[in-house]
């Protein structure tokens, strides 16, 4: 991405030269490198450089037009400008986006450090061992279908004509291992892992090979499970991809859409047990890719979503934070239309539960690893979800993988069943969770 002060200078002249008053660009660059193997070749390389820019512009009467464009040297910023000044007449009128009254306040800690990128042929090297080392941990593991080694450098910037001005860059590094079994009359069964780290030199690909294997391993003896209603121990991975497929309870724009279980008026009820907090947190120290500022140069920032139970905030963008007479959160994206998203949530103990729980000492508990089928089997508007999933049924401390299975329930009758949030925390894609304990949910087995 070429330097964001040329960038604002031609920005700045070309709106001048077009009359144009008031807009926002917002930009990002990702050059990626990513490779994948199969059985000791090297499979597949895949190189890329992404960069694109949204502008938006507002005009006498404060009618917002968008445009986005690839393209950011002057010709291009000067007709993405011009474009999207000819769109701003066909704009909404009411609710109209405006800047966030918080693209001007200084950031405390933007990030420039980048990783030096490694060389393919180290990507590939690294992944083969990676490979070789899964399949010789047990001879019933004849293969890695699924892995992937990747690194990223992202660059973006956020300006407006108020003489806002945001840049920052970071390097990001991850690995992604998924075995598969075969057995003589035994079903395939599989496992994976995933880590992720600032870069390639950083990146724990042992402890992934270990994780993967231990969990493939671990899945060899089966057995059907009865149906019935079972406590169940979530791992970090699935509680996050549950609170992921219904984060529209915390999202501003959701609720305002009515789209959402939550209305205005449930801030400070208690919707869930007062063991569990989360927050939304782009700044925790183990979010490897944090970003500072949103796509509308809000500065990010720690957001209490549920404490001890209670819904204590929503995620915002500038337009629904001014709608709900709150502040934004810096959790907007912006586009045609600006939408909210989580950044990186953080789930932990509130306060210290009653009872000390244990899969070393529990009896009879599901402990799930990894939701299936997020995508169909969740209906985020009733509550409701319906899923797939693997897992081990654990009895004192002896897993015993489960043949397939399915856990159903509803997601607010969930958080209030909730009856211990243990103290590690690891960290997922999604954020940092440590496993939570439900009292019982709906198994279906065979």
């Amino acid at each position: 991405m070429s330097n964001i002060t040329e960038i604002a200078n031609y920005a700045k002249e070309s709106a001048d030269k077009l009359g144009i008053k008031k807009f926002d660009i917002y930009g990002s660059t990702a050059d990626a490198t990513s490779v994948q193997v199969d059985q000791g070749e090297p499979k597949q390389v895949k190189a890329s450089n992404l960069s694109g820019v949204t502008v938006r512009v507002w005009n006498e009467d404060n009618t917002m037009g968008v445009t986005s464009t690839t393209d950011v040297d002057p010709k291009g910023l000067e007709l993405a400008l011009k474009t999207a000044y000819e769109a701003s007449f066909f704009g909404v009128k009411e609710n109209v986006p405006d800047f966030s009254p918080e693209s001007t306040v200084p950031l405390n800690n933007s990030s420039h450090e980048k990783a030096p990128q490694a060389p393919v042929s180290q990507l590939i090297e690294s992944l083969l061992v990676a490979e070789k080392e899964v399949l010789a941990a047990h001879p019933a593991i004849k293969g890695v279908p699924y892995n992937s080694l990747a690194q990223r450098d992202i660059d973006k910037f956020y300006l407006n004509s108020d003489g806002a001005m945001r840049t920052e860059s970071h390097s990001i590094s991850s690995i992604y291992l998924y075995s598969k079994t075969e057995e003589d009359g035994r079903k395939p069964r599989s496992g994976g892992a995933f880590r992720i780290n600032r870069s390639l030199e950083a990146l724990d690909i042992n402890g992934c090979i270990k994780e993967t294997a231990e969990k493939t391993i671990s899945h060899l003896n089966y057995e059907k499970i009865k149906s019935g209603k079972y406590r169940v121990v979530f791992s970090p991975d699935a509680f996050l991809s549950l609170l992921g497929a219904f984060s529209n309870l915390f999202n501003a724009q959701s609720i305002l859409d009515k789209q959402s279980l939550s209305t205005p008026d449930d801030l400070g009820k208690q919707i869930a047990s007062p063991l569990l907090s989360v927050y939304d947190d782009a700044l925790h120290p183990a979010n490897i890719g944090a970003e500072t500022f949103d796509g509308e140069g809000t500065p990010t920032r720690k957001v209490s979503l549920i404490e001890n139970g209670v819904l204590t905030g929503f995620l915002h963008s500038a337009g629904t934070a001014k709608r709900m007479n709150a502040k934004p959160t810096g959790n907007a994206n912006i586009g045609a239309k600006v939408s909210v998203s989580p950044n990186f949530y953080h789930v932990f103990a509130a306060v210290p539960g009653e009872q000390e729980l244990s899969l070393e000492t529990a009896e009879n508990v599901i402990f799930i690893d990894d939701l299936q089928a997020l995508h169909a089997g969740v209906k985020a508007l009733q509550g409701s979800f319906s899923l797939p999933f693997d897992g081990w049924l654990v009895n004192n401390g002896v897993k015993t993988s489960i043949e397939s299975a399915t856990v159903a329930g509803d997601f607010l009758e969930l958080l209030k069943s909730i009856i211990f949030v243990e103290k590690e925390p690891e960290l997922t894609p999604g954020g940092v969770c440590p496993k939570i304990w439900v009292d019982e949910l709906s198994i279906t087995g065979e």
